[in-house]
């Protein structure tokens, strides 16, 4: 994103405005499942919402862009209350990865549909050797196509508090839940981890998962 905000300012604007639509929406799949589950504390809190100020977490937004990826405000869910726990847990804790996965997908078919529009343009646009209107949308939504990819693998994850821990948690022997919500308290060192020794490790994962993603979109 750093780099794309060095090539073209307005590109990187308009990437980011689908940053923060795709981290909203993240975070209101996960609000709303719950919701449908019979947990009505992220409702009551505000979080069934388009409003980006009730989602975005200032940290994980800034590392989005420098690092690659992060997160948003993490919605409050009290798996106690859903009417099915293992299903709850497993559907809200999916929810927003699903989302991103679909959006991810959604972005790159526009990607490509703009270029059967204007295949000298967006190529042009892509390689730095030129600019039209039709070019920079496309590396826009090329840019929002890869951080939805990001978001959605790197929640994956099986690390506390991503979600993928909690995916796999719902599949888990129910004697284990209380252990594993215990872990919940330590999302400190998680993050640290992410941070410092995990990096590198998540970033070749990610990058791996974007060479996949586009080479089966673009070739």
């Amino acid at each position: 994103m750093i780099a794309l905000l060095q090539q073209d300012p307005l590109a990187f604007f308009l990437a980011f405005a689908a940053l923060v639509f795709s981290l909203v929406l993240h975070e209101l799949g996960h609000a709303y499942s719950a919701y449908l589950f019979g947990d009505p504390t992220a409702k009551r809190q505000g979080r069934i919402t388009l409003n980006p100020l009730k989602h975005l977490d200032p940290l994980g937004t800034v590392l989005l862009l420098f690092v690659g990826f992060g997160w948003a405000r993490p919605v409050p869910v009290n798996p106690a209350a859903f009417s099915h726990y293992r299903l709850g847990l497993f559907v809200v804790s999916i929810a927003g990865i699903v989302i991103n996965l679909v959006l991810a997908v959604l972005f790159a078919l526009l990607v490509r549909g703009l270029y059967a529009v204007d295949p000298l343009g967006v190529a042009l646009t892509f390689q730095g050797e030129g600019q039209t209107p039709l070019g920079l949308l496309a590396l826009a939504l090329f840019f929002a196509s890869s951080i939805n990819l990001v978001l959605a693998i790197f929640n994956l994850l099986p690390i506390p508090p991503l979600d993928g821990s909690k995916i796999l948690q719902s599949l888990l022997p129910l004697s284990w839940q209380p252990l594993l919500w215990r872990l919940e308290q330590y999302a400190w060192l998680s993050f640290l981890l992410i941070l410092t020794v995990l990096r590198g490790p998540i970033q070749e994962v990610l990058r791996l998962a974007r060479e996949v993603f586009f080479g089966f979109f673009f070739g």
